[in-house]
């Protein structure tokens, strides 16, 4: 098993070519998240690391299996076979250390979105919240605090989220309490983080966040991608003019 450099990162694209899955091509394309593979110059198996992900691809590896980075510190990882021997792989490895749950790819389709329908939504905001970009100042915040960590936890600070990132919060009271970030990037997208305070859940929070960050994409030139854990995301989505694609096995391992 060797860690795969990002010169070489080529060498198991096509072990994942079938993959519409930008995590993936956060980390070939060498934007985020790291690789091993079974060997250098001629791999049959991969995986790829990227956030709380694992990517499983080629041949199953028991060795690739069993491996986790040293950095994990997360309690739990979500880990996506490319096939049901690699789901028994997995299952084999961890026992019942890990379960299976379902996550829901949706439809990447650049033309999809209505930017008036969006604005609409943005405008339904309730009048004690104001929608914000991700500032210098609510970045420490949202850095610090656990429920909204993932909309800024790939980023290696707030100069490589400035750099490289997007993202607006609901703020209430000077307080963040919602946000629609970019969990990971890619050439020409964001991955799309969405996380609410639960003490303001089912206000349309992340409605209006998600509308602020997907007009802001669209007038960057990016597409904002999205894969939802829940059917709730999924309707939420489709709220946004999204539309579903299929369901898919996810691993959780608990670290």
């Amino acid at each position: 098993m060797v860690e795969i450099s990002a010169e070489k990162m080529r060498k198991i694209a096509p072990l994942f070519e079938s993959w519409e899955e930008t995590m993936v091509w956060s980390c070939l394309q060498g934007h985020m998240g790291k690789a091993w593979a079974d060997e250098e110059e001629n791999p049959v198996s991969a995986q790829i690391f990227v956030g709380d992900f694992c990517f499983f691809a080629g041949k199953p590896d028991r060795e690739l299996t069993s491996h986790i980075p040293a950095e994990r510190i997360k309690p739990h990882l979500l880990m996506i076979p490319q096939s049901p021997e690699w789901e028994r792989m997995i299952e084999e490895v961890y026992g019942d250390k890990c379960w299976k749950t379902p996550r829901y790819a949706i439809k990447k389709e650049p033309g999809v979105f209505d930017r008036e329908k969006l604005a609409g939504f943005l405008k339904k905001l309730p009048p004690d919240y104001q929608i914000r970009p991700i500032e210098e100042s609510l970045y420490g915040i949202i850095a610090a605090e656990q429920w909204p960590r993932d909309l800024c936890v790939n980023f290696e600070g707030y100069a490589d989220f400035a750099e490289r990132g997007i993202g607006f919060l609901a703020v209430y009271d000077g307080e963040p309490v919602a946000g629609a970030s970019s969990y990971t990037v890619y050439d020409g997208g964001i991955e799309i983080e969405i996380d609410t305070r639960e003490d303001h859940r089912r206000k349309g929070l992340a409605l209006a966040c998600a509308s602020a960050l997907i007009l802001e994409c669209l007038g960057r030139g990016l597409y904002p991608s999205w894969d939802a854990a829940s059917r709730e995301s999924v309707a939420l989505a489709e709220k946004l003019g999204y539309h579903f694609d299929r369901e898919y096995v996810t691993c959780v391992l608990e670290l």
